[in-house]
């Protein structure tokens, strides 16, 4: 089955934001400050895209969609960055409705939408294990006794790390949490016209079977300065330097480097 991800790169929708705003104009000034994406070039650089890069099923899209007011430098910048994973493509698009706008392109990237493909959602500042496309394939596959009578069903890995990056590295404690955005997929029936982007992550098994597997850690959440939402009263995470073993299992797992994180947070 195709399998399609949606990432969206600070894209100025109308809707979709915890931080609120009067008009789209303070928006954009708000996701295009320099300071911001500068920390969030640097986490999509050294999280978001070694994994996509090193996974163990190559047969997969990413979408990155960012607005038609991106600066141009910047736009470079990302071009360049992406330059070697054919799988990923940039999007542009002006301000419009969040879901709406997400759902069209999603439905835009199935190459027949009489087949069944599964789809995922990409935060720019989190990485999944190195084999979450080979898991998500491989579950569809050995569930498609259930995928026969449902339009839509999810697949959700609860288990991974909080993690903070800087210029001394990688601080990180593990978590559990189902239906997080990271390491969440779904599967949508042939001739369905439904996207990952119609629902709420957390509120997927309201609507629809849902797997839910605890094995090993799938994803890594990052929490930074910029974070849509954590920018309100919301509960801090204890966080700890990673161990040499722990720093292993982050490039093992998620091809996270740690000495990479140290390089690019301390030239900035």
């Amino acid at each position: 089955m195709q399998a399609i991800g949606l990432c969206r790169f600070s894209y100025p929708a109308l809707g979709g934001f915890q931080v609120a705003h009067d008009t789209i104009q303070e928006r954009i000034a708000y996701l295009y400050a320099e300071k911001r994406l500068e920390e969030r070039f640097r986490l999509f650089e050294t999280v978001a895209l070694p994994c996509l890069r090193a996974q163990t099923d190559p047969k997969f899209n990413v979408i990155i969609v960012i607005g038609d007011q991106f600066p141009s430098h910047y736009a470079r910048r990302l071009a360049a960055l992406i330059e070697d994973i054919p799988q990923l493509l940039i999007h542009k698009e002006p301000p419009r409705n969040q879901r709406e706008v997400m759902k069209e392109i999603l439905n835009e990237a199935r190459i027949d939408p009489t087949e069944p493909c599964l789809q995922f959602r990409y935060d720019d500042d989190d990485a999944i294990s190195v084999d979450f496309i080979e898991k998500l394939r491989s579950t569809a596959k050995h569930a498609r006794p259930l995928l026969r009578g449902h339009r839509t069903v999810a697949f959700d890995w609860n288990r991974g790390y909080v993690a903070e990056f800087g210029r001394e590295g990688i601080n990180a404690t593990p978590l559990y949490r189902q239906f997080y955005v990271a390491a969440l997929g779904m599967y949508i029936k042939g001739n369905c016209k439904m996207t990952i982007m119609n629902f709420a992550h957390e509120r997927l098994p309201r609507f629809m079977p849902a797997f839910s597997f605890s094995d090993e850690a799938m994803f890594v959440r990052s929490h930074n300065g910029s974070n849509d939402s954590r920018q309100k009263d919301v509960r801090s995470m204890p966080v700890e330097p990673l161990t040499a073993a722990q720093e292993a299992l982050f490039r093992d797992r998620f091809a996270i480097d740690a000495d990479h994180v140290r390089a690019v947070f301390s030239a900035a």
